[in-house]
């Protein structure tokens, strides 16, 4: 883990002080310096502020204090906002990761190291003869007279705590925690815990976020205010249901009959009938929606689930209905996670709408774990089935790939998961982005340019902003060569790759992998709802190209 060096540290004052807060709406400037993969790292860093807090970032456009983001020699940040006009912040090399990004801004915006708390030694204890000469400074606490925790309890899992091994002089610990079960989840840069939203939400006094509109997870009884049709044939919350599911996508894996799920029999309605599931009146801002949510399909295979949005005209004078997907067949007798891009410009409804079919079925539709908000949804889903069975028979270096996929820009890409790691990096999951042959690469650059892929390992938190997902973004550069220096590491795969032939006979071309052995290790792995009911979901993202200045 990369570990944050506050520079000019003689110089910090407290972040208690209103003067030290920045504007909700931060002005920040990319630098010329800064590496192409990181300046989409920092772009999806704004991006989970949006979603979580009501922080924003904007490009700067002259005001008189602003972030300025640059590759520096590692990553670091000021405390707080120095008034200083341009404040620069750092994100060096190997510091493009979302949680460090996230950990530096955090920094920005007003925040010291967790473990700098003035009650930092009822928690932990710091090993001072294992500290490198020099960096001493580092393990400094502020007491509350300089330094406010807030109100919120000490956070061994916040993305702004060191690890246990921060800036050690050998294998030993520099820092110990006072519960042995929280050493090995110090440290963590998957992303914002739960407490670090709660004091950042707090210090700037946030009711709402930028881009999160809803979420429902249907374990209230009133069903996060949504409504029925009038039909006696409809949609009802339950713990389980005859032919499944047994439990609810919430509580997977914990235990059956917990939470609970809305569900449509089919079995009981009439070839042709409908029935509706309408959310509360959503007010998203305008433009890309991306609406998630999990459905298990126990339905005949022509019974259809319509997602459809309902806008409203101004004084609710007219409504105008949208289809944006119909659902029907597909993965049967499994939650699904679904992600579903929507348009919406006006108040709306989403709408769940069955249909039933003509075929016998003594199942249907159940959904769970809804979110909206104001974003684009992630492309692809490789849902993996099974995961304990496979980490327990799978080899270290034996490598799992995805299906193939096809990026906006015509591009062809696998992912490639080793789930026991490498013989070298034991404990781990590692993970790879490959270009692969596909049917529009005679049309396509090559070596391909500047094209970034976001592979994301979900956690599948019932609420998108406790989601704490684990990223790992890749930016394909055109001159880039391969270790002997004899061809170019993205080139077209049918040139650079090696053939693979699948079961049908057919074959394609898989190019090099880049990504990271250390991706996570499986103590995190088993850590929140990465595995959830024996899954996990991988998101293998491919974005378009990498902008200099401008948001994705």
């Amino acid at each position: 883990y990369l570990y944050t060096l506050v520079h000019n540290t003689k110089n910090l004052n407290s972040i208690i002080g209103d003067e030290y807060r920045w504007p909700t709406t931060v002005p920040y400037y990319l630098e010329d310096s800064l590496e192409m993969n990181a300046k989409g790292v920092v772009l999806k860093a704004f991006d989970q502020y949006r979603l979580k807090t009501c922080i924003d970032f904007t490009p700067w456009k002259g005001e008189e204090n602003y972030i300025s983001v640059f590759k520096g020699s590692g990553c670091y940040s000021s405390v707080g906002n120095r008034r200083v006009g341009k404040q620069q912040l750092s994100i060096g090399s190997n510091c493009d990761s979302l949680g460090t990004v996230e950990h530096e801004f955090l920094h920005a915006l007003g925040f010291w190291h967790e473990q700098s708390r003035a009650d930092r030694d009822d928690y932990v204890y710091i090993i001072w003869d294992q500290i490198e000469s020099g960096k001493e400074h580092n393990f400094n606490t502020y007491d509350d007279t300089v330094s406010s925790s807030l109100g919120v309890p000490y956070d061994y899992s916040s993305v702004m705590h060191y690890s246990k091994t921060a800036f050690n002089t050998g294998s030993e610990p520099t820092i110990v925690t006072n519960i042995p079960h929280f050493m090995d989840i110090i440290g963590q840069r998957m992303g914002f815990s739960e407490s670090d939203l709660t004091k950042l939400n707090r210090l700037y006094n946030c009711t709402t976020s930028s881009t999160f509109v809803d979420s429902c997870d249907f374990e209230e009884e009133n069903v996060c205010g949504m409504i029925q049709s009038s039909n006696q044939w409809g949609w009802n919350r339950h713990r389980s249901v005859d032919g499944g599911p047994q439990t609810d996508s919430t509580n997977r894996g914990q235990c059956e009959g917990k939470g609970f799920f809305m569900h449509l029999s089919t079995g009981s309605a009439q070839a042709g009938e409908r029935a509706s599931l309408e959310s509360r009146w959503l007010y998203p801002k305008p433009g890309p929606q991306c609406l998630q949510f999990f459905l298990h399909n126990s339905a005949a295979a022509d019974d259809v689930l319509n997602i459809w949005v309902k806008e409203y005209d101004v004084n609710n004078s007219g409504e105008e209905l949208k289809l944006f997907k119909s659902i029907s067949g597909g993965t049967m007798g499994s939650w699904e996670l679904h992600n579903i891009d929507l348009e919406v410009t006006k108040k709306a409804r989403v709408v769940f709408e069955g249909v039933r079919g003509n075929s016998p079925s003594s199942g249907g539709f159940s959904v769970d774990d809804i979110n909206l908000s104001s974003t684009k949804c992630p492309m692809h889903i490789w849902h993996i089935h099974n995961i304990t069975g496979l980490l327990a028979s799978t080899p270290a270096g034996e490598k799992l790939y995805s299906p193939r996929y096809l990026s906006p820009a015509g591009y062809s890409f696998q992912v490639g998961v080793y789930l026991n790691g490498i013989s070298s990096r034991p404990g781990y999951m590692a993970m790879y982005l490959h270009l692969t042959s596909g049917p529009n690469d005679p049309n396509l650059k090559w070596p391909c340019p500047w094209q970034q892929a976001t592979m994301v390992l979900m956690d599948q938190q019932s609420d998108i902003r406790q989601q704490m997902n684990m990223h790992r973004m890749v930016t394909t550069d055109p001159d880039k060569m391969s270790s002997d220096g004899t061809e170019f590491f993205w080139d077209d795969p049918s040139k650079v790759g090696s053939k693979v032939t699948t079961a049908d006979g057919s074959f394609y071309y898989r190019g090099p992998g880049y990504g990271t052995s250390t991706f996570i290790t499986h103590s995190r792995l088993k850590s929140r709802k990465f595995i959830k009911g024996d899954d996990p979901r991988l998101l293998p993202i491919s974005s378009r190209p990498v902008p200099t200045l401008t948001p994705l």
